[in-house]
């Protein structure tokens, strides 16, 4: 069974930095590609960040390159997202996502798999 599960949110002051983390069960970790999207309040899900299957390549939405840096340790069936100088507008819950269906790396239609999600709350 497919599991994901996300780590490491919570509640931080502006300028400050968090790293979240998602371990991964039940799916061959290595041969995907892993993205993190997230969800503010009111909003729709949005892309944040994608890693190819081996770590070669990274991809980022435009408001947090720069800033926030997703990685992976496929021995570990860990992928993590280092997020520095967070402001306000990051609040929302963070979901890491496997990437099973070929399209486009910045939809979620392409990511078959979730996880649950993890708070990252950052005040003014």
């Amino acid at each position: 069974q497919v599991q994901l599960v996300e780590s490491g949110g919570g509640l931080v002051q502006a300028g400050e930095s968090l790293r979240l983390s998602c371990a991964a069960s039940g799916v061959a970790f290595s041969a995907y590609f892993m993205g993190w999207f997230r969800r503010a309040p009111g909003k729709e899900r949005e892309f944040v960040a994608a890693i190819t299957s081996s770590g070669g390549s990274t991809y980022y939405a435009d408001f947090v390159k720069g800033r926030f840096t997703i990685s992976r340790d496929n021995a570990k069936n860990m992928v993590y997202l280092q997020m520095n100088a967070l402001k306000p507008e990051d609040t929302a819950v963070y979901y890491c996502a496997v990437r099973q269906v070929a399209g486009s790396l910045h939809s979620a239609t392409s990511y078959g798999r979730w996880g649950q999600g993890t708070q990252v709350t950052v005040s003014s």
